[in-house]
């Protein structure tokens, strides 16, 4: 097995990058009201459609004992529900609620409200950088959907 060359230092700027951005959403989140595992459950749902649960499982990278607890609670809160899949009545299927897509749009609006007050110390020119870099990165992220199950992303960055 031959080993991939070590990246250069430029890809590493754009990991470490990413990561801070990444660190700068979670800051944006709202706190306490859900945990990561469970936006990112009720994300897959909604941009994906309805899942098995030992796919959910699989792919969030809990076991399934967890993500039953977890789906349970999100039913319990209205958020989520199972139903029987139309192709195989013996496999459930867990599916977003109306009221799970509306926490998450919510989520989403509530950091974007946030991040418009740092655009706004932001120059000019330095916020259409980063307007100009979307594309990419949206390429970029459709690029890991096969890996990571996601969908590409819209023109407007919607699943």
């Amino acid at each position: 097995m031959t080993e991939a060359p070590a990246p250069t230092a430029e890809r590493y700027a754009i990991v470490a990058g990413l990561e801070r951005l990444i660190g700068l959403i979670r800051l944006l989140t709202p706190a306490g009201e859900i945990s990561l595992t469970t936006a990112s459950t009720l994300a897959r749902l909604a941009n994906i459609g309805p899942h098995r649960l030992s796919d959910l499982a699989a792919r969030e990278g809990v076991t399934q004992p967890a993500m039953t607890q977890l789906v349970s609670r999100l039913e319990r809160n209205g958020l989520a529900e199972r139903r029987g899949d139309t192709d195989d009545r013996r496999v459930v299927m867990v599916h977003i609620t109306p009221a799970g897509q509306q926490l998450l749009d919510q989520r989403r609006k509530q950091r974007a409200i946030q991040l418009s007050g740092l655009l706004d110390e932001l120059s000019s020119d330095e916020e259409h950088s980063i307007a100009a870099a979307l594309p990419a990165l949206n390429k970029l992220a459709d690029l890991g959907a096969p890996v990571t199950g996601l969908r590409p992303l819209g023109p407007l960055g919607e699943r």
